[in-house]
């Protein structure tokens, strides 16, 4: 979909819907005076008759008589008054505005912005419009048939005051870069994992790069990995006949900067292992590459919006089977960094991978390493589906991923890593066990990994709850790449 930025008058132009707004102090815009005009008095009798509903994100259709240049009008509630609009109201706005007007036969539409959020960045507000829209277009058709209810929207105009133009412009291409980075985070997690294997992962990061020259692929195979004793990461793919892939994907733009490294887990299916899980729901378990689908997802919306930034992707790709072969609980392996593991429980594999890849992350001399992972349970307990979980060794990393999930409406929310819960991990056996209690478990798999990351500044973000959605929409969600993209950025 193409998204234009312009001065229009908006009850002037033919179009196929116009969309314009209103405050649920019953305040219109220009806009929608305009439409109260040219319909004598429509926009004012959708709200005497209370066909609107006067909170954010709320729509209600008229129908354009038959002299207008449109065809029909779209009005919408911003939020409770002009100087009250807040970054939420838009983003509801947006999402609402992007499901109305694709649920009809409408190619082409124009939305009318002035005095619809004036307080607002003009930056931000194209780009989450751009975002919003991007993201509702999507729609998985790899292994099943389009069928004829696919959006038709092809031209969204957007109108503002000249002077606005530039930013709302500028904004409108960083949502649309991000909105392609998110779908394709949200297209490999969707994918089947018959499909969707450590190769696939591997070949979609090569294919990626030959769009952008300023990315480069290197990928270690199993034996590289073991060469460089990375015996943790191949601990988990030695029951499955799909072998591990480490792939690094550097995107370097104009910038001498030390890279933000960003690891991604990528279990492109968790069946436990040994220690086996319930075969109910275990199909969504396709879903735990969702870490590794976001690094890939933040570099292409990087690259393709030829961002100023150093970023190296790290992705710890396998498959977790129950082979002839497979780790067994009460093993003992060593990782890359020379620590010893015990396993206890073959299902606590993603912070198996992760470890290594933490490791081989050292050689790059990080500003700062974040991991992003479905680790555990345990944080959808805690947190639900709502923010993803925080941990991280210096606070101000922390501060500035908080502030850019919330910037991004991806928000995260930070739990402790204190020392009390490391003798949690204690083994007899080895160095370090790979789970803890029942208790704190989100807490302890980060300690887990805490243990592998004393050379940099660190952060792991924990997305078991919301990397995908479940029930009658399932599917991947993208998240977090609208967090790193915004974090990344604003480092630059």
């Amino acid at each position: 979909m193409e998204i234009t930025v312009k001065t229009l008058d908006v009850t002037q132009t033919k179009t196929d819907c116009i969309v314009v707004g209103l405050f649920a102090d019953k305040t219109l815009t220009p806009g929608a005076a305009k439409l109260n005009a040219v319909t004598e008095g429509g926009v004012v009798r959708l709200l005497d008759l209370g066909d609107l509903t006067l909170k954010a994100g709320h729509t209600a259709w008229l129908t354009a008589g038959p002299k207008q240049p449109f065809s029909r009008a779209l009005v919408v509630c911003l939020g409770s008054s002009a100087k009250a609009v807040s970054l939420q109201d838009m983003t509801a706005t947006a999402g609402a505005l992007a499901r109305a007007t694709t649920s009809k036969n409408i190619k082409q539409a124009l939305w009318d912005l002035d005095g619809a959020a004036d307080h607002l960045a003009g930056e931000q507000l194209g780009a989450l419009i751009a975002e919003a829209f991007g993201k509702h277009l999507y729609r998985y058709t790899a292994t099943k048939k389009p069928t004829d209810t696919a959006p038709k929207l092809e031209k969204l105009s957007l109108s503002i005051a000249k002077g606005k133009i530039k930013p709302l412009a500028q904004g409108v291409a960083q949502g649309t870069s991000l909105a392609k980075g998110i779908n394709f985070a949200r297209e490999l997690g969707n994918l089947p994992p018959n499909i969707c294997t450590p190769t696939y992962l591997a070949e979609q990061a090569k294919q990626l790069a030959k769009g952008y020259p300023a990315l480069s692929v290197k990928v270690l195979d199993e034996k590289a990995m073991a060469k460089l004793g990375m015996h943790s990461l191949l601990s988990v793919s030695a029951g499955s006949a799909q072998p591990a892939q480490l792939i690094v994907v550097e995107y370097q733009g104009k910038t001498s900067k030390q890279p933000v490294v960003l690891v991604g887990k990528g279990i492109t299916f968790d069946t436990g292992g040994i220690s086996l899980k319930p075969g109910q729901g275990m199909d969504e378990m396709k879903f735990d590459m969702c870490g590794a689908a976001s690094v890939l997802g933040t570099l292409a919306a990087l690259a393709d919006a030829k961002a100023p930034v150093h970023v190296v992707g790290i992705i710890a790709a396998a498959e977790n089977m129950p082979g002839s072969r497979a780790t067994k609980p009460g093993d003992v392996v060593t990782s890359m960094s020379g620590q010893t593991i015990e396993i206890l429980n073959t299902d606590a594999e993603g912070r198996l991978v992760l470890c290594d890849a933490l490791t081989y992350a050292e050689r790059f001399k990080p500003k700062v390493v974040i991991d992003i992972a479905t680790l555990t349970g345990a944080c959808v307990v805690a947190l639900g589906h709502h923010a993803t979980g925080l941990f991280a060794n210096d606070q101000a990393l922390a501060d500035a991923l908080l502030a850019a999930g919330n910037r991004a409406q991806d928000r995260a929310w930070q739990l402790p890593l204190w020392d009390d819960y490391q003798k949690g991990l204690d083994s007899n056996f080895a160095d370090i066990a790979n789970i803890g209690g029942r208790e704190g478990g989100s807490i302890t798999a980060a300690c887990f990994l805490s243990r592998f990351t004393k050379k940099f500044k660190w952060a792991h973000l924990d997305i078991a709850g919301t990397a995908w959605h479940s029930g009658g929409n399932k599917g991947a969600t993208g998240r977090p790449v609208g967090l790193l993209v915004n974090y990344v950025l604003n480092q630059a």
